[in-house]
């Protein structure tokens, strides 16, 4: 038996691996970095409650998964999976462009507008994600290949957890996720070109 780890080292699983890392930890980082502004500086942006806020924000996200995914099933089964995945990347870059936009700005509105289209970005990729390692793996390599996508993913929801934090709370916060998210979802795209 040998080790899932030796896929990293396959080019029809690298970039899928790395394009959804990428993904997961941009979508921690921005989810986690605007909880984290609103907490600590809700006075400067809104009215409403930032613990109400920090409640009701995770739903946003976590919306356009109950709304779309049946949909973006259907889409995943109809097209290219790799096209889908790139065109789910591109879609990451004008929304985290939104986002940044939201934050240098200090506007509630864009940054929970931000936060519902990247939620319709990652319902969008889901179901990709779940029909593409059937396609490229062996069926020895199945069950590995899912545990290192779940791996990876839930590195990434760590890292980006701790990264947002980190950013919002920086002297220059706002500027450094801005260039962050931007950054993240160039380079997820970038790597997406691979699959």
């Amino acid at each position: 038996m040998s080790s899932q780890f030796h896929l990293l080292k396959e080019a029809r699983f690298r970039p899928f691996f790395m394009t959804q890392l990428l993904g997961a930890l941009n979508d921690n980082v921005f989810k986690t970095a605007l909880i984290a502004l609103l907490t600590f500086r809700a006075g400067s942006i809104t009215d409403l409650s930032p613990a109400l806020l920090a409640t009701v924000l995770p739903g946003v996200f976590i919306l356009p998964f109950f709304l779309f995914s049946a949909t973006c099933g259907q889409i995943a089964d109809k097209y290219d999976r790799a096209l889908l995945a790139r065109l789910s990347k591109q879609l990451e870059i004008v929304v985290m462009g939104l986002g940044a936009w939201g934050f240098i700005a200090a506007s509630l509105p864009l940054l929970v507008l931000a936060l519902f289209l990247m939620g319709a970005q990652s319902t969008l990729f889901g179901p990709v994600k779940y029909a593409y390692l059937p396609q490229q793996l062996k069926k020895d390599e199945l069950v590995g290949g899912n545990g290192m996508i779940e791996m990876g993913t839930f590195v990434a929801i760590l890292l980006g957890e701790v990264l947002g934090a980190w950013l919002a709370t920086a002297q220059q916060g706002s500027v450094m996720t801005s260039t962050m998210i931007v950054g993240i979802a160039v380079l997820g795209y970038w790597v997406s070109r691979g699959i």
